[in-house]
């Protein structure tokens, strides 16, 4: 049991890095929570089933790629950690440059879909018709970009043999779902209880944390160098 905690650890940390920068989607979220909290928890959890989803596709085909790249297996790890810079470089810029303005800032979550934006920009989201309605209205918005996919193709390859054991991969997805539920349900209770009063340094907070997260996991991957 005791083994199977290291990837479960890493698993959470994935899904709080992708999960917590508050974007479009929370947005959209928070705003659902306001009106609706029963479809909004429905909503919760189909943005945590993508996060799933795209974890469990690249757990994988992840340790099938690093197995056949064993020779230049600390090069890839350096591919995958730059990636992550990449990303949480981009999210820190962007909470910084449009931290307190109205629009929500781009991150694992904005997408390309008109819906957040107009969201982000005051426009009030049409009230769900139902949690099942919910569900699927944020599996399709979470799933549109993909940026959450590249992100744990990125952890995946890099962990390589780590995660190829049946039971460390179950750990790590456990970890991720469960990670990404729990904000998303928490996000969901701030919402019915005082989503309007949230701030805009507040939601830098989350954006400095989630991508600091993004961070920390790539130094972890890269070390040690070539």
């Amino acid at each position: 049991m005791t083994e199977l905690m290291t990837p479960a650890l890493s698993g959470a940390a994935a899904g709080l890095g992708v999960a917590m920068p508050m974007g479009a989607i929370s947005v959209l979220l928070l705003q659902d929570a306001m009106r609706h909290a029963r479809t909004a928890v429905a909503a919760a959890a189909g943005v945590a089933a993508v996060d799933l989803a795209y974890a469990a596709v690249a757990t994988a085909v992840g340790p099938w790629v690093a197995g056949h790249v064993t020779p230049v297996e600390a090069w890839v790890r350096l591919a995958a950690a730059a990636v992550l810079l990449a990303i949480a470089a981009h999210g820190l810029w962007t909470s910084r440059t449009r931290a307190g303005t109205a629009a929500a800032p781009a991150d694992a979550r904005a997408g390309t879909a008109a819906a957040p934006a107009d969201a982000a920009a005051g426009t009030p989201a049409p009230a769900p018709a139902g949690a099942g309605r919910a569900f699927l209205r944020y599996v399709g918005l979470t799933a549109v970009n993909p940026t959450t996919a590249l992100y744990f193709a990125a952890l995946t390859t890099a962990q390589g043999a780590a995660l190829g054991g049946g039971a460390a991969a179950a750990a790590f997805l456990g970890g991720v779902g469960v990670a990404s539920l729990l904000w998303q349900q928490l996000l969901v209770g701030v919402g019915a209880f005082a989503g309007s009063r949230i701030s805009g340094t507040a939601r830098s907070w989350t954006f400095r944390l989630g991508y600091g997260l993004v961070a920390a996991c790539a130094v972890k991957i890269a070390l040690p160098l070539p």
